[in-house]
């Protein structure tokens, strides 16, 4: 089983992928519709969003919750050096 180097979800079908594409290293939440990976400010955007509809968190706290498990991600390791 792969997990997704931009958001850490694990991906066990091809469903899971970027375009059902199970050769990506990336999810199909962490797509844009072209199938290239969303850049590290979408993804921020994105997961502050999720954090903040599925938590409840504050917008700021949500924020830094994003940037605390992106952090720990292998595609964004270069935004933290």
């Amino acid at each position: 089983m792969k997990t997704c180097i931009a958001c850490g979800m694990p991906m066990k079908k091809p469903e899971d992928f970027a375009m059902n594409d199970e050769s990506r290293d990336y999810c199909v939440h962490c797509a844009r519709p072209d199938g290239s990976m969303q850049n590290f400010e979408e993804k921020k955007e994105g997961m502050t969003n999720f954090i903040v509809k599925t938590q409840g968190l504050a917008r700021e706290a949500a924020e830094g919750a994003a940037l605390s498990m992106m952090k720990k991600l292998p595609a964004w390791k270069e935004n933290f050096a």
